[in-house]
């Protein structure tokens, strides 16, 4: 039975959702201060060389905005110097410098 909703049928359970609960389960105890969780600290540097990644991939400007969904124009303002990628995207960046197949890979499935 659900305990929100004692009228809705009890589904199977996936081992998703399992990890999803106990998941919650852990950062309450942290919230609470009954569990210390480890911490993982990501350092990204402030600047990134976008064409020098993307040269090192021996592509053009086009063939790497389209296999790594960037928009050809925001690529061009980065490797000029206009603009500059958030964090979001330096971190990114750095997943396609190491490990460039693995990004073409999950972005294909």
């Amino acid at each position: 039975m659900n305990r929100r909703n004692p009228a809705a049928k009890t589904a199977k359970r996936t081992s998703l959702g399992l990890e999803l609960e106990e998941s919650a389960r852990e950062i309450l105890a942290h919230a609470k201060g009954h569990k210390v969780l480890r911490v993982r600290r990501i350092v990204l540097p402030a600047d990134v060389d976008v064409k020098r990644i993307r040269l090192e991939a021996r592509m053009s400007q086009a063939e790497f905005a389209g296999a790594f969904c960037i928009n050809p124009r925001t690529l061009q303002e980065w490797e000029q110097g206009r603009r500059k990628p958030d964090a979001t995207v330096r971190a990114y960046l750095a997943v396609i410098a190491k490990n460039r197949k693995a990004v073409i890979k999950a972005l294909a499935s």
